[in-house]
């Protein structure tokens, strides 16, 4: 038979338990969040899991980390997005690998009492979401359109251009850049929220590159197959764009055509500084996230949503054009002070 406790021991084992069931209900308690990108491979989205990561450590939230298998995993998101609503998270930060496929299961969460902040890429409609954190993308693509057409001067009217998007999709991040390097170079664009109606004679062709290395080359290898003298090339990311490059170099064509881009990456920073890449436009991935996280926090608190900036459907993080070929009226910065910026 155990012995009877001590009323003093028992006194002191039912204090450490009451304590114990404190800190549990604390724990409980913690505002959890999830960081839902496109995935787990591009740069880009790895810079932005160390944003929200370092935040959410910072903030004490519980950060719960989801990826798509390839860029326009449209599955792998959706079932993210269920997972968080389950784990009865507060917010969810999500890069939306397709921009209208996954309004109905981030309406679902918004209806579940979470905040939903877009990062990089807005829904359609942007208001899907309580918030975007994002780059203005249709600026991002009109400064290295302006930087391309002022670099080729008067030659600009005799361009031979291969657009390199994302994928079928036509996402917004897509459209935005593609028609923003189509309206800075002086390209009329049609339909802004469309890519490839244009009928300017200058465009050799659109294809598409999943954002990556191999597409970019697969893509540029298609284009020139159509015209072998292209010699300017748009890419929607910086990984597409060394893709190009390598098709370029394997048909002889690597000099005298412009490549131009959209991230501002490390990497690509440095592609600039080789010659790879001519210009290209920084974003600031770790601050789209980082603003997330606070955002989440922020509204666990108080139920304080995010605002836009002034005069936009968004909220803007910036961009700055990188190149180490500066031409007058368009602001830039080398690719050595790139590199003291890239995905800060």
């Amino acid at each position: 038979m155990t012995p009877t406790m001590a009323p003093t021991l028992k006194m002191a084992f039912f204090a450490a338990a009451a304590v114990g069931m404190l800190e549990a209900g604390a724990a409980s308690a913690q505002t959890g969040a999830c960081l839902i990108t496109k995935t787990d491979t591009n740069p880009f989205f790895v810079k932005m899991k160390e944003g929200a990561t370092a935040a959410a450590e910072a903030a004490g939230i519980d950060l719960s980390t989801f990826a798509g298998k390839y860029d326009g995993d449209v599955e792998t998101q959706v079932a993210a997005v269920e997972s968080c609503i389950a784990s009865g998270a507060k917010g969810i930060l999500i890069t939306p690998t397709d921009s209208r496929a996954l309004v109905p299961v981030v309406t679902q969460a918004r209806e579940a009492g979470m905040l939903v902040i877009a990062l990089d890429t807005q829904f359609e409609p942007a208001d899907a979401a309580d918030a975007t954190f994002a780059t203005d993308n249709f600026k991002a693509g009109e400064l290295i359109g302006q930087w391309a057409k002022a670099t080729l001067g008067d030659e600009a009217a005799n361009a031979k251009i291969a657009l390199l998007d994302l994928n079928a999709s036509e996402v917004s991040v897509d459209y935005q850049r593609d028609n923003g390097f189509l309206q800075g170079f002086g390209i009329d664009i049609k339909d802004p929220t469309d890519i490839g109606d244009e009928d300017d004679p200058r465009i050799v062709g659109n294809d598409v590159t999943d954002g990556s290395p191999d597409g970019g080359r697969t893509a540029m290898e298609n284009l020139l197959q159509i015209d072998p003298d292209i010699n300017v090339v748009y890419t929607i990311n910086e990984p597409a764009a060394a893709g190009a490059y390598e098709a370029l170099k394997a048909f002889g064509k690597e000099e005298g055509v412009l490549i131009v881009s959209v991230d501002g990456g490390c990497p690509g920073v440095r592609d600039v500084g080789a010659g790879i890449i001519g210009a290209t436009s920084m974003q600031f991935p770790l601050l789209m996230a980082s603003k997330g996280i606070d955002a989440i926090k922020a509204f666990a608190e108080s139920g304080e949503k995010p605002e836009n900036s002034e005069g936009l459907d968004f909220f803007n993080t910036g961009v700055e054009l990188i190149t180490d070929k500066p031409v007058d009226g368009i602001p830039s910065l080398t690719s050595a002070e790139g590199l003291e910026k890239c995905w800060g």
